[in-house]
C-alpha cells in the first residue's frame, strides 16, 4: 500500500476534508461517506466482512461532532462508506485518549472496500466493509 497524507487519501475518493487539522470524515459528490479509521480497531465481521469499530467518547473537538453527524446521516440514508486506514506505532497513546493529531501516522486509501454503518448507538459505532 502507498502511504499518503490524510488529504491525499481522502482525495483518492474525490472527498475534501472540511478542515484537515481535525476532520476525519467527508462526503464525496456521489454521496459516499469517506471515514478514517484506526488500523488497530479492525476485527473480522460476519460473512467475510471487515469491521472497524470505535467510541467517539475517546476524543474531543469539532472533528468528533462532525464525524458523529456524518455517521448519523450515512446510517439514516443507507449511504455507502469508503475507508482510509490510519496506522500508528503509538496505539497505547491513542487508546489512552491522547491528542492523536500530534502522533506520527500513516494513511492508506482502500478503494476495493465498500461499507455501511452497521451499528450506531450513541457514541459507539461499527462500520462493516466488503470487497467491491
Amino acid at each position: 500500500m502507498a502511504h499518503l497524507s490524510l488529504t491525499e487519501a481522502f482525495a483518492r475518493y474525490g472527498a475534501t476534508l472540511k478542515n484537515p487539522m481535525w476532520s476525519v470524515s467527508a462526503w464525496t459528490m456521489q454521496g459516499e461517506l469517506v471515514v478514517s479509521q484506526w488500523a488497530h480497531h479492525y476485527r473480522k465481521g460476519p460473512e467475510n466482512s471487515a469491521e472497524y469499530w470505535g467510541r467517539t467518547t475517546r476524543w474531543e473537538g469539532p472533528g468528533k461532532n462532525e464525524f458523529k453527524a456524518n455517521l448519523e446521516r450515512a446510517k439514516a440514508h443507507g449511504s455507502q462508506v469508503r475507508l482510509v486506514i490510519v496506522s500508528t506505532k503509538e496505539v497505547a497513546r491513542v487508546e489512552a485518549g491522547e491528542d492523536a493529531s500530534k502522533l506520527k501516522k500513516e494513511f492508506d486509501a482502500r478503494p476495493e472496500l465498500v461499507g455501511e454503518v452497521a451499528e450506531l448507538d450513541g457514541d459507539d459505532y461499527v462500520i462493516r466493509f466488503r470487497r467491491a
